[in-house]
């Protein structure tokens, strides 16, 4: 298994900043796409941003030129920097990978982080 631990989270007024970090470990073989979700109450959870194993991106039109996706493939960590917060971001951010295991190395699954809570509000 590959086990996801968000950080980061909190309470930010609008216009601020916060930085998301995500590691993962376990016995991995290979990290693939390492991405950020979230979820607002009475919503559906929807993609923020990814990154693949090649550095390419791609984010939700909502957060395009607010929000940096990056990751440190020596530390198996992936992050996401959210400037010019909006109370529109608030939600709970959840940390997703593919990866492959090194007692599976041809097969890869889907993992979930806990969440992470953010909240924009003044």
């Amino acid at each position: 298994q590959v086990q996801l631990v968000e950080s980061g989270g909190g309470l930010v007024q609008p216009g601020g900043s916060l930085r998301l970090s995500c590691q993962a470990s376990g016995n991995i073989f290979t990290i693939y796409v390492m991405g950020w979700y979230r979820q607002a109450p009475g919503k559906q959870r929807e993609l923020v941003a990814r990154i693949d194993s090649g550095f390419n991106t791609n984010y939700a039109d909502s957060v395009k030129g607010r929000f940096t996706i990056s990751r440190d493939n020596g530390q198996n960590t992936v992050y996401l920097q959210m400037n010019s917060l909006k109370p529109e971001d608030t939600a709970v951010y959840y940390c997703n990978t593919d990866a492959a295991l090194v007692e599976r190395p041809m097969s890869v699954d889907n993992y979930w982080g806990q969440g992470t809570q953010v909240t924009v509000s003044s």
